[in-house]
């Protein structure tokens, strides 16, 4: 059935300095894949999610000052605010701060694109919500690209400081 997703890739937190999807669980046969994040909680407070990309041709986490990002967060508490950055060594993609309280969880989809071709950016758009310390809930869409022309082959998922509690990542090819 064209459309389909094949899962490729799974993992569970439990108490990791970071998670990371595909490198050597990568399947290149798909043009778009797509991230499922289930109730991703950190194990310290207050800190914001961030994601880099793996590099295909040695399965190592891409380090550079090569990430830009933007995204509008839509918030049930306050009004619509922008984020940006450029040419940075991460993405963030919280825009709130989350921790350790029993709501405070993030959860969301996000599509990868131009992964395998090395002569294009690789990028995502993601649509993500979040629950706060204040049990606010907050969401960003929006994406980010890797300005480096290189085969990507996987995500990196990490906090800014601690370790990821809980959480499940999931990687699906999406079928032509």
């Amino acid at each position: 059935m064209a459309g389909s997703l094949i899962l490729l890739d799974s993992i569970t937190a439990s108490d990791d300095a970071s998670l990371t999807l595909g490198t050597t669980d990568w399947d290149s046969s798909y043009d778009v894949y797509m991230v499922k994040i289930f109730n991703l909680t950190p194990a310290t407070n207050d800190v914001d999610v961030f994601m880099r990309f793996t590099k295909a041709s040695d399965n190592s986490v891409d380090n550079s000052q090569n990430y830009d990002f933007a995204y509008k967060t839509i918030k049930t508490y306050n009004a619509f605010e922008n984020d940006a950055g450029q040419n940075i060594s991460k993405f963030r993609i919280t825009t709130q701060e989350i921790g350790t309280g029993t709501s405070e969880t993030l959860n969301g989809i996000m599509y990868l694109f131009n992964f395998n071709n090395s002569s294009e950016y690789s990028y995502f758009t993601e649509e993500l919500v979040a629950v706060d310390d204040s049990e606010y809930l907050h969401g960003n869409q929006g994406g980010g690209v890797l300005t480096v022309s290189q085969a990507t082959n996987g995500i990196n998922i990490f906090t800014t400081s601690g370790n990821i509690a809980s959480g499940t990542l999931e990687l699906y090819g999406l079928e032509k």
